[in-house]
């Protein structure tokens, strides 16, 4: 496939138990669908818990992402600080011009706006009746799912 010359790169990050839940009534090929109006996705990172089944680490791989798994306590694993660390890595990097978080955890605001500090444009992808005013806010661009 040739590549158009406008075609930007993309860094996708989806908070895996924020986004991936069946009563949202979207999925994962939702959320590549969006992100992939943007450009080229060449980061492309789904992270998820210890305890995450097994047929969505394989669905996240077959859709050409990396699954990042999230170790820790019983009741105390939480995916943030790994989102944050790996798109913190593409802040720095002069080949990524669009950064894309799927949540609607409010805790990536400051991420958000660190991310558009370094220059990047910022795309936050939600569903629609899961998003908080200041995240909506905090992004470039806001893609609802529905």
């Amino acid at each position: 496939m040739l590549l158009k010359k406008s075609e930007k790169n993309i860094a996708l990050f989806i908070d895996g138990p924020n986004m991936l839940r069946k009563e949202f009534g979207f999925g994962l090929n939702d959320i590549v669908k969006k992100a992939k109006k943007y450009g080229r996705i060449v980061v492309g990172k789904v992270f998820l818990n210890q305890y995450a089944p097994e047929k969505l680490i394989e669905a996240v791989a077959n859709n050409g992402l990396e699954p990042v798994i999230a170790l820790g306590e019983k009741d105390d694993v939480d995916v943030d600080v790994a989102l944050a660390v790996h798109a913190m890595e593409v802040a720095f990097d002069p080949k990524i011009e669009i950064v894309i978080i799927a949540t609607r955890d409010a805790d990536f605001m400051p991420l958000i706006q660190k991310l558009k500090e370094k220059g990047k444009y910022t795309v936050l992808i939600a569903g629609k009746d899961a998003l908080g005013t200041s995240l909506k806010k905090a992004a470039d661009k806001v893609e609802l799912l529905k």
